[in-house]
């Protein structure tokens, strides 16, 4: 079973930087593309970032370009998510999502989600 834990949320103001992280099996790490979604309420939710198994491919949403960064923690089947100068509307819960095709397919194994937030 593909398990997903997300980490790092919390309340920033803007400007300041965060680092969401994804925890999964060295299986899950080294056969699925992993993304990082968001949904802010009364929104639908979108993929922010993403990356390949093999970290060839990497997928950012024109919103986060330049401020956001995915990378892989290989020693710790790890996927992060760095995020800098954040704006109020970064505000969402980040998920942390699975698919073992590739970053713009379908996923359909989610962690649990990740509350951020930035203040004005």
């Amino acid at each position: 079973q593909v398990q997903l834990t997300e980490s790092g949320g919390g309340l920033v103001h803007t400007g300041d930087s965060l680092r969401l992280s994804c925890a999964t099996s060295k299986h899950t790490f080294s056969m699925y593309a992993l993304g990082w979604f968001r949904q802010a309420p009364g929104k639908e939710r979108e993929l922010v970032a993403a990356i390949s198994w093999t970290g060839a491919h990497i997928y950012y949403a024109d919103s986060v370009k330049d401020r956001f960064t995915i990378s892989r923690d290989i020693a710790k089947n790890t996927v992060n998510l760095e995020m800098n100068s954040l704006k109020p509307e970064d505000t969402a819960v980040y998920y942390c999502a699975a698919n073992p095709i590739g970053v713009r397919y379908e996923y359909h194994i989610w962690g649990q989600g990740t509350q951020v937030t930035v203040s004005p």
